[in-house]
């Protein structure tokens, strides 16, 4: 199948300046992501999708392609992911390139590996599904969470107050590296849930979201732990 891989960098960052090209243990962010996607052989072309001159130009430095810009209507804050991806697979299509599936890796992803990428196309076609998504299990059960009210604390779920930790059905989250859908699914659903969504399971000790210079600081120390090891 025919497999195009976006990386969606677009420049405005409001609480990390820069943050898609900010350097990362030494490279700026975005080339672990181009890097993992080009070594992973998994994909036909591998580009980023961008409003910043700058990014582009760091992208091709990289390795990846930036054959045109992203849309001022795709690069504002209630742009979705699935806009940004639907936009640059109908710019495909209109210079005649169509592709079967599409990769959206993120930018800020330094824990994503080529190995992950060419297991998670190898996993969607093997199943034969719509669509995969990497997530990871939270760390601590989401039923025993509690809730204030009045000034006490409750029970979010008091039904499960009594039932054992390992017993509780293990709940997980989007762990912010990466999706594979099929283009014609996304085009009809525009989700990036689509009906048939395989998970790519994913250690949380590999997944960090980088939201603040806080959080920069952690995954550095993660990424730096987890090459030494």
């Amino acid at each position: 199948m025919k497999t195009l891989a976006i990386i969606t960098a677009r420049g405005g960052s409001k609480r990390i300046p820069k943050k898609n090209i900010k350097e990362f243990c030494g490279k700026p962010i975005i080339a672990y992501s181009i890097r993992a996607a080009i070594e992973s052989e998994a994909f036909d072309e591998v580009m980023v999708s961008t409003d910043s001159e700058e990014i582009a130009v760091i992208a091709k430095e990289y390795g990846a392609s930036a054959p045109f810009m992203r849309s001022e209507a795709a690069s504002n804050d209630f742009a979705t992911t699935a806009d940004v991806i639907l936009e640059v697979i109908s710019e495909y299509e209109k210079r005649g390139e169509k592709f079967d599936y599409v990769a959206c890796i993120y930018p800020t992803a330094p824990f994503v590996t080529a190995k992950k990428l060419s297991e998670a196309k190898s996993l969607i076609e093997k199943e034969k599904a719509d669509a995969l998504l990497s997530v990871v299990r939270y760390g601590f059960p989401p039923q025993r969470a509690f809730v204030i009210k009045d000034g006490m604390v409750r029970y979010q779920y008091p039904e499960f107050e009594r039932t054992r930790s390992q017993d509780l059905e293990p709940i997980y989250h989007d762990c912010g590296q990466f999706y594979i859908l099929s283009c014609e699914g996304l085009k009809e659903h525009h989700s990036m849930i689509l009906p048939k969504t395989v998970p790519y399971i994913v250690p949380e000790e590999e997944v960090q979201d980088i939201d603040t210079m806080s959080d920069w600081a952690i995954a550095e120390a993660k990424f730096m732990a987890r090459n030494k090891a």
